[in-house]
């Protein structure tokens, strides 16, 4: 178990990322990360199973990251075990034509968990605060009547869509689904390292695109983005996390035990059969088969 996991929540109303190590694994070594992992995922199976009998709550797990810093890894180890019958991954790309005729929050709305439900948000509505915030010009697409210029989105603005923001989510878990954001804190020289290895290994090469390369360009922007992001929404009901991610097994172990804490802190149990002499009736009436 990881000592001091809550360290990497955020608490603060001023983020610096340049305060948070992309390299930290607090005290856990490389070669003890697999048994943590294999322990997180064993357990997060049989919890699963409960949370999805118990039917109370859903939990909804966003994960946020620049380019190349193990999102998907991240799903696939971490959540593999988990019962499809219970679990769903929803990646948002850009917005289609018919989610543009809706307000920004409209197709997140639509993805959320059912009761007993597990949904992973690979990107999510956060997009709509951060490339759009290094590119306020894609805010135009939405056809906000106030806000048909570029020159008309100033801070004002931001600040009115993070308490959007804030207010979605609030509503959400007010009404029984639990939230854990996750920012894959990355640094700009391993995810140089990480485009390497896809540009010069063929299996990989489709994981790269060109825009990979030009939103590169921004990377500044973005952590100012990021850091804005991270201090104005993270809330007690849905607390962001900043996860180291230049160590990829780290990154896995610390997200998938924080995930295992927050379900046992839900007083899981399984429901009861509906009355208590059903079941000695229904076993005694297999008995009797001939």
């Amino acid at each position: 178990m990881l000592k001091d996991i809550e360290k990497y929540k955020i608490t603060s109303s001023k983020v610096k990322l340049s305060e948070h190590d992309p390299r930290d694994s607090g005290k856990l070594k490389k070669e003890n990360a697999k048994e943590e992992l294999l322990r997180n995922t064993e357990e997060l199976d049989k919890l699963q199973e409960v949370f999805y009998a118990d039917n109370r709550f859903g939990l909804l797990i966003i994960l946020q990251a620049p380019d190349a810093a193990g999102k998907d890894g991240v799903i696939r180890h971490v959540m593999g075990g988990l019962n499809p019958q219970g679990c769903r991954v929803h990646s948002f790309k850009s917005p289609s034509k018919e989610e543009l005729e809706h307000d920004y929050l409209w197709r997140h709305y639509k993805a959320l968990p059912e009761r007993g439900m597990i949904e992973i948000f690979n990107r999510s509505h956060y997009e709509n605060v951060l490339i759009t915030r290094v590119h306020p010009e894609f805010i135009l697409n939405e056809r906000i009547p106030e806000y048909n210029s570029v020159n008309k989105i100033d801070e004002n603005f931001w600040k009115r869509r993070y308490d959007q923001i804030n207010n979605f989510e609030k509503h959400v878990s007010e009404n029984g689904t639990h939230i854990l954001k996750f920012f894959l804190n990355l640094s700009k020289e391993e995810q140089k390292e990480r485009f390497l290895d896809r540009l010069n290994e063929p299996d990989k090469n489709w994981k790269f695109s060109s825009a990979d390369s030009e939103e590169r360009a921004y990377w500044d922007n973005y952590q100012l983005a990021y850091e804005e992001m991270l201090q104005h929404t993270s809330t007690n009901y849905a607390p962001w996390y900043v996860i180291p991610a230049d160590k990829k097994w780290f990154t896995r172990v610390a997200i998938g035990e924080i995930i295992v804490e927050k379900l046992k802190s839900l007083n899981l149990h399984y429901p009861p059969a509906e009355h208590p002499g059903m079941l000695a009736k229904a076993k005694q009436a297999l008995l009797n088969e001939k």
